[in-house]
């Protein structure tokens, strides 16, 4: 028999909530913009942290989410503003002045933004220098593409399981496989909120999907298996067969016609989104 279950009312958005999430969600796809020309050969991942978490603090007047987030038993609170993840790292790679980057990396930046209150998450794959290996390049397409897949089958009445299945659908027959120890989620004056977005599944499972929701998606696609394995440091996740690993992610408010993408990119062509 099929799981299926009704959203929590406390999950359901004003339309005042909604006008903040927008907000937050411009702001944070606007971090993801503005660090593309710093990205080059030769730069590290701590001098491309600084420029954001400056950006955010002194240009948008907001606040970097990440920083200072997630303690807990055996781990310190994350000390950056963007998880910045390279090559087979899956996700929350620390920014370090060590890791300098080269020609042909691919690389993942995270960021998440708090402006009055609200949240708002997203994060893109660069290919340091322009250009990459043709699996690498590929692989960033597929996890681009996992992401815009969940993303059509999101609309009132949905199911979260719905999501996961066609994003595995699709990952699978590229002959990727779908990170499955992390998962969307959530998101609203609150980081981390329900439901739990998995990026692989069964239709018609999980909590039924009501207009006024906001949640992420973002699935992490992997070269080889989907297995991952946690670093000393207790935050980098890294690949288990140390393949490459990219992923893509949007803020999303379900809406009564379907859904609008809340941290948009001029790079990006979202016409098949339009309703």
């Amino acid at each position: 028999m099929n799981s299926t279950y009704q959203a929590p009312s406390h999950l359901i958005k004003t339309p005042e909530e909604i006008e903040k999430m927008r907000v937050a969600g411009r702001l944070a796809a606007e971090v993801l913009e503005m660090i593309k020309p710093h990205i080059q050969p030769g730069v590290s991942t701590f001098e491309i942290d600084k420029i954001c978490h400056d950006y955010i603090v002194n240009v948008q007047q907001a606040i970097p989410a990440c920083l200072g987030y997630g303690a807990a038993p055996g781990r310190a609170a994350f000390q950056y503003a963007t998880c910045t993840s390279v090559n087979h790292v899956v996700c929350h790679g620390i920014p370090s002045e060590n890791k300098i980057l080269k020609q042909g990396d691919i690389l993942n930046i995270d960021v998440t933004v708090i402006k009055d209150g609200y949240h708002g998450d997203t994060n893109m794959m660069y290919i340091v220098g322009g250009e990459t290996s043709i699996l690498a390049n590929r692989l960033c397409n597929v996890a681009q593409e996992a992401l815009y897949r969940g993303i059509e089958v999101v609309k009132s009445g949905a199911y979260v399981g719905d999501i996961g299945a066609v994003i595995q659908k699709y990952v699978e027959s590229e002959r990727f496989s779908v990170v499955r120890e992390y998962c969307g989620h959530g998101i609203g004056a609150t980081f981390h909120d329900e439901p739990q977005i998995l990026h692989y599944g069964q239709k018609n499972t999980g909590m039924r999907l009501e207009a006024g929701m906001t949640f992420t998606i973002e699935p992490m696609v992997n070269a080889g298996v989907w297995q991952t394995k946690t670093l000393g440091d207790k935050w980098t996740v890294v690949t288990k067969d140390h393949k490459l690993s990219a992923q893509y992610e949007h803020t999303l408010l379900v809406t009564d016609t379907g859904v609008e993408i809340l941290t948009p990119r001029p790079d990006e062509d979202l016409s098949r989104f339009t309703s």
